[in-house]
This record gives structure tokens, C-alpha cells and sequence, in this order.
């Protein structure tokens, strides 16, 4: 009988031994890099109808000579002269566009196989991540550090990379979003601590402080005052005990998505602010918040916005998945294959199950889709008030994908009431302006770096057409069509795998960050 539980105790022990090897085997199994395409000096593209955004016209029948990485020539069809080792592309027929960008994404340390790619793959060429670190390196967020060296990896065109403009900080959302064991700066539970947080990031090459919405008041306003001191500025959520019109004159350069004015523009929206239970007010309030929303006051903040030249990042992908999370069709979305199971599983599961439940709750009518319909009205006013609009999409929440994503919220601008040339500036030379990279991006012309997508349709006649993709050019490097489809099969891959799963799971399980961000 001894011997008979020995053997069975030892077989265990011998299988939960295996288990144990198999799982840190995927946790350290190496991930090879994704190959750049094949490097050219020169590139000539023949004959191709440019899309000016600046102007909104078609000038047909261009040739565009790329040295290196640089626009060094454009000119009518046959006036370039090309040198035999000339990398030639047929323009014949195709539209060109600048690098499109997103202006709200998160990236993470997975990121480089299962996001760059698909950015490149979809013509996105630049992005602003809204995610950072503290004062050590995370299992899950990267920081700036991490960035800017993928960067200057993109620059000796050694890495497949979307470029990222602008360095942010860990996203400040009051005391319960910082760990025990970091310096209690980075609470910001006062404003003496504003200094020695921005001495922090200033070291780290940060350009923007990312503020989420429980940041204390007097913080913020020392923050926002303090902060371009050090050649910062604040970008974010509207702080909830904060108004938007305060946040607007203090100096808050962008606002982050579809619900700003809510929070401001409804009866009771002095209590929201000031309520100590915030959250159990606004659930209180979300219906007010729509049926008696004063367009007047939001007019009046839009006008301050464009006269402060606030951006808005409006990430209507968000608010349309919480209005859909119960239908089926809108689930059964093809693009989940490029979602790791793990995400899937351990993120997105919770997300899709608590928005149904609370939409199937209260189904006539379902308010998640009632803020939806009211966010897309809105954006038609602000923009036509001179608000600029920006094109982000938050990767990555649920039912956000990289690169896809923005082409739809490209096709949702427009179906809120932007022309198809507004929403092709809020991609490209807008977020160039706010990022002060208009003379080096955002539109084709001779000097600028070559970042373009170059399209089989015109998307001035349909937006749509911004996923007709030929060949994506990104700082001198040309993907063509098959290399674009082996960067899609290579992230489809790399989400079922079990190793990047398994790493995945880990990262989750051992995120300082991730945890608290979670637990609040």
C-alpha cells in the first residue's frame, strides 16, 4: 500500500514538475524580431494622384522621389530623373496619403509582435501612447525609456514600428492608482509633491503628464500650472472634480474621449463634481445627462476650446463598444483573431459580460447607446465650432485593434458629420500640429520624412477607401503587399501561440501596475 502511494505521490510530483517547466518555458521562450522589408536608397513612385490635406484637392499624375527616408522630389509624372538602382513603384492608377496616426493608444511589452505590425500593415505610422511607468521598469506597461528606443531603432530602420510622437507618464488617477513601495510623489496628495514628479519625468523624456480623473484638485491645478516649466503639458481624461471649462483655461492640451461634455452640461453637474461618490452619482445621473443636456452650455465650452486650441481625442471606438456589447453580430467581429486568448479571457471577457448585463438591463433605451449617438452629435458640433479633432482609438480596450480600428473610427467621423477630408486631417496633419511635427509630418511635400499609404480608391469619394491599402512607406521603408500580409499572418500567429499567451497570462499575474489599475 506504501509503495503503491509513493509511486502515485511520485508521478505527481512528476507531473506538476513538467507543468511548472512547461509554463516558465513559455514565460522565457525568446521571440524573434519581425524583419523590416528590404532596405532601398532611393524609391521613385511613377505617376501617382497625391491627396493634398492642406487643400482637400487630387493633384494627379505626380512622381515622388524618396531618398533615405526624406520627400526629396515630387513633380508631374516623367519630370524625375531615376538612377538604375532606383527602387521603382507604379503609381498608375493609386492614391497617396500621409502616414495616418492614432492619438490614444496603450502600448505594452507584448506590443512589438501583436500591435506594431498591425499599425504598420493598416498605414498607421505614428501614434501617441497614453500609458507609462513609475520609477521601475513593469512587467506589462512600457515607458518612455522602452519608446523612444524602439524610436531610434525605427530611425536606422532596424524595427517594425508605428513612430511614437511624444513621450507620456503613468496615467495619474489620485493615491489608489500608485503601489505601496514607489516614493510617495507620485501620489500627488498635495502640491509640494508636484516638483520633485515632474524633476522625475522630466530625467525620463517625457513630454506630456497623463491625467485620468481622480487626480485631487489642488494637484492639479499646481500640476498644470507647474508643468510647462519643464516643457510639459497635461493630456488626458477631464479630471471628474474638475470642470471642463476650468480644465479648458488652465491650460489641459487634449481631452480624451467621447464623454466630456456630459459630465458638465446637465442639471446636477456642480453634485457630480463634488460629490464624494462620484461613481454612484453618475450611474444616478447617466440618463439626465442625455435628456437634459444642455447643447447651450456645450456650445459655450467648444467656442473656449477652439479659442484655447484644446484638441479632442473623442475614441468614439469605446463608447460604440459599450453601446453593442450585447449584440451578437457586433461580437462576432473577424478581427478577433489578432487578440491574444489571453486577453480574451482574462480582460475582455469581464468587460463584454458587465456591459451586456447592463445593457439588457435597461433595454428601452439602452443609455450606453443613447451616450454613443449623443458623442457622435457632439463631435459634428465641436468640429464645426473649430474644435481640433483628433483620430485615436484606445488600444487596447475591447474591441479595439490596432491599425483597424482606425479606418473605422475614420468611417464613424464621418458618419457623425465630418467631410471626408476633415476626418483625413484629424489622422494626419492635426495630431501633426499638436505635436508641433508639421514640418516633418502629416502631409506630402518635398523635405518631410516619408511616412504614406498609398490606396487602390480615392478616399475622398469614400472614407472607406482608406483600407484599400497598396503599399505602405514608413520613414523610407517600403511594405508591399506581401510583406503587409506577413505581418497580419505573423500577429494572427503570435495570438494563438502558446508561448506569447503564456507570457501574456504572466505579465497580468505579475503587473504592479496592472493590479491597482485593476483593483480601483
Amino acid at each position: 500500500m506504501k509503495r503503491k502511494l509513493f509511486r502515485v505521490l511520485k508521478i505527481a510530483s512528476l507531473l506538476i514538475i513538467g507543468l511548472v517547466l512547461l509554463f516558465f518555458a513559455g514565460v522565457y521562450w525568446p521571440l524573434q524580431d519581425i524583419e523590416v522589408p528590404e532596405i532601398h536608397e532611393t524609391i521613385l513612385i511613377k505617376s501617382i494622384s497625391i491627396i493634398d490635406i492642406e487643400s482637400g484637392t487630387l493633384i494627379k499624375d505626380q512622381d515622388i522621389k524618396i531618398t533615405d527616408n526624406r520627400i526629396t522630389e515630387i513633380g508631374i509624372s516623367g519630370s524625375i530623373n531615376s538612377a538604375d538602382e532606383t527602387f521603382i513603384i507604379n503609381g498608375k492608377g493609386k492614391y497617396v496619403i500621409p502616414g495616418l496616426w492614432d492619438m490614444h493608444t496603450h502600448s505594452n511589452v507584448h506590443s512589438e509582435w501583436l500591435h506594431h505590425p498591425l499599425y504598420i500593415a493598416n498605414g498607421v505610422t505614428t501614434i501617441r501612447d497614453m500609458s507609462g511607468t513609475l520609477d521601475k521598469e513593469d512587467a506589462y506597461w512600457v515607458g518612455s525609456k522602452t519608446r523612444l528606443q524602439w524610436n531610434k531603432d525605427l530611425q536606422n530602420k532596424k524595427r517594425v514600428t508605428p513612430r511614437y510622437v511624444l513621450q507620456g507618464s503613468y496615467q495619474i488617477d489620485g493615491e489608489q492608482s500608485v503601489p505601496n513601495g514607489v516614493p510617495d510623489f507620485f501620489k500627488l496628495n498635495n502640491k509640494k509633491d508636484v516638483e520633485p514628479f515632474l524633476d522625475f519625468y522630466k530625467k525620463e523624456q517625457v513630454d506630456f503628464i497623463k491625467i485620468y480623473q481622480q487626480i485631487k484638485p489642488e494637484s492639479y491645478r499646481e500640476l498644470v500650472k507647474k508643468a510647462s516649466q519643464y516643457n510639459m503639458h497635461l493630456a488626458g481624461h477631464k479630471p471628474i472634480f474638475i470642470s471642463l471649462e476650468e480644465a479648458i483655461k488652465a491650460g489641459q492640451k487634449s481631452f480624451e474621449h467621447g464623454r466630456i461634455f456630459m459630465y458638465d452640461c446637465f442639471p446636477h453637474a456642480d453634485s457630480l463634481r463634488l460629490s464624494l461618490n462620484w461613481r454612484k452619482n453618475y450611474s444616478l445621473y447617466k440618463n439626465e445627462m442625455i435628456d437634459q443636456f444642455n447643447d447651450r452650455k456645450a456650445e459655450e465650452l467648444m467656442q473656449l476650446m477652439s479659442e484655447e486650441n484644446a484638441y479632442w481625442t473623442p475614441t468614439l471606438q469605446t463608447l460604440k463598444f459599450e453601446a453593442n456589447a450585447h449584440k451578437e453580430e457586433f461580437l462576432n467581429n473577424s478581427m478577433t483573431k489578432y487578440i491574444s486568448i489571453a486577453r480574451k479571457k482574462l480582460w475582455w471577457s469581464f468587460d463584454i459580460s458587465g456591459n451586456k448585463e447592463r445593457n439588457l438591463a435597461h433595454p428601452n433605451p439602452i443609455i450606453s447607446e443613447k451616450f454613443y449617438e449623443k458623442s457622435k452629435e457632439l463631435v459634428s458640433k465641436a468640429n464645426s465650432l473649430g474644435v481640433p479633432i483628433m483620430v485615436g482609438t484606445d488600444v487596447t480596450d475591447s474591441y479595439t485593434f490596432a491599425g483597424f480600428s482606425v479606418h473605422q473610427e475614420l468611417i464613424d467621423l464621418v458618419d457623425a458629420g465630418l467631410s471626408n477630408i476633415e476626418a483625413l486631417r484629424a489622422a494626419t496633419i492635426v495630431p501633426a500640429e499638436y505635436a508641433k511635427k508639421e514640418y516633418e509630418l502629416g502631409s506630402i511635400k518635398t523635405g518631410k520624412l516619408a511616412d504614406m499609404v498609398i490606396l487602390d480608391k480615392n478616399p475622398l469619394e469614400s472614407i472607406s477607401n482608406t483600407k484599400q491599402i497598396y503599399g505602405v512607406i514608413q520613414n523610407g521603408m517600403y511594405y508591399d503587399q506581401q510583406k503587409i500580409e506577413e505581418l497580419k499572418s505573423s500577429t494572427e500567429s503570435m495570438a494563438s501561440s502558446y508561448h506569447m499567451n503564456i507570457k501574456i497570462f504572466y505579465s497580468f499575474m505579475t503587473s504592479e501596475l496592472l493590479l491597482v489599475q485593476f483593483n480601483d
